[in-house]
């Protein structure tokens, strides 16, 4: 049966007509890898319902997703697409026979994806590797409007095929590439940034954002609504992989650090952001966790400041659980930036 695209990457409705919604996918272990191996395109619905969900699932409630934006329309949140961009691999490979662990993420923000629009997300697998007796493998894939114009593009890392409750931990706040460590430490004398613009000191830290990411959350941002069952969504799939309860898809706590960087950078952010993050940790659901960042370089251009920030995501017990860099441009023009007293 022919349908109008969906707003999610699988249509669920198929449920009534097929027996196996994933007959024919390829059992997503690393040795069934082919490189390069183009996962296809999908062609989503960027409708009210798939904006008001995203916002349940990280609390992202921007007003210019609700109301009218800089860019002359209701616009989805930075991050709404960007698990269907995780998870196209599921095109291909069986999505309820994974149990892998996303270990680092990259995003390019070039435009603003308008509501009532469609988008397709197409990506490839680029690279694969083996590290620590473990199989990763690289995706590169981009999201274009109906003009074919880029909107984000995406880089990321996965490890197939896996037991999550022996791996999630073994990381560290340092990068793949032995690059810079990332700690929580800034200017404790310097006020809070709410809003990004002209005269960032260096060091400035921004306004945390606290949040507990509850298990009806995850659900829903896992893909419980497509007859989807992972670590994430399913207590025994998470038992069954050697952790007690589900954990935050890496992809949700990024999604939240997104929501940090919408606020501070505003319309700068879908045009001119970038962000690269490593998930070190577990997150349990229904665990309190803050998200943070400070000023570390502002380099000086002639269109305006690119102002550089480390990013992380904090548990409460003080275990950071992803950690990275972003970047996005600060129009010389714009108002001076807006603090607030720590």
């Amino acid at each position: 049966m022919v349908r109008n695209p969906w707003r999610d990457l699988t249509d669920p409705r198929r449920a009534r007509d097929l027996d196996d919604l994933e007959e024919g996918l390829k059992d997503p272990a690393f040795e069934n890898l082919e490189i390069p191996e183009y996962l296809g395109a999908a062609t989503l619905v960027v409708d009210d319902h798939k904006v008001k969900r995203y916002a349940f699932t990280v609390d992202d409630y921007h007003p210019w997703s609700f109301g009218v934006s800089p860019f002359g329309r209701r616009i989805g949140q930075a991050g709404l697409v960007t698990n269907d961009i995780v998870q196209l691999f599921t095109q291909r490979y069986a999505a309820s026979k994974t149990v892998g662990l996303h270990t680092e993420e990259q995003l390019w923000f070039e435009r603003p994806i308008p509501l009532d629009s469609q988008v397709t997300i197409e990506g490839t697998y680029v690279e694969s590797y083996t590290k620590r007796g473990l199989g990763y493998v690289v995706m590169e894939a981009a999201v274009t409007n109906p003009d074919g114009e880029t909107m984000i593009r995406h880089r990321g890392v996965e490890v197939l095929r896996t037991v999550p409750g022996e791996v999630v931990g073994r990381g560290n706040a340092e990068s793949q590439s032995g690059e810079r460590r990332i700690f929580v430490d800034y200017d404790t004398a310097l006020p809070f940034v709410l809003k990004a613009g002209p005269g960032l000191r260096l060091g400035s830290p921004l306004a945390p954002l606290r949040t507990t990411i509850t298990q009806e959350q995850a659900s829903v941002f896992s893909r419980s609504g497509e007859y989807v069952r992972n670590a994430h969504n399913d207590l025994a799939i998470a038992r069954h992989g050697g952790l007690r309860i589900p954990i935050v898809q890496g992809q949700q706590q990024l999604c939240v650090v997104l929501t940090l960087m919408t606020h501070v950078f505003g319309a700068h952010w879908y045009t001119s952001g970038w962000i690269r993050v490593k998930f070190i940790n577990p997150l349990e659901v229904f665990t309190p966790a803050t998200v943070g960042g400070v000023v570390r370089t502002v380099d000086s251009e002639v269109d305006g400041e690119w102002v550089n920030i480390d990013v992380w995501v904090l548990r409460s017990d003080g275990v950071l659980t992803t950690v990275g860099t972003a970047r996005c441009l600060v129009d010389s023009a714009q108002v001076a930036c807006t603090t607030v007293a720590p």
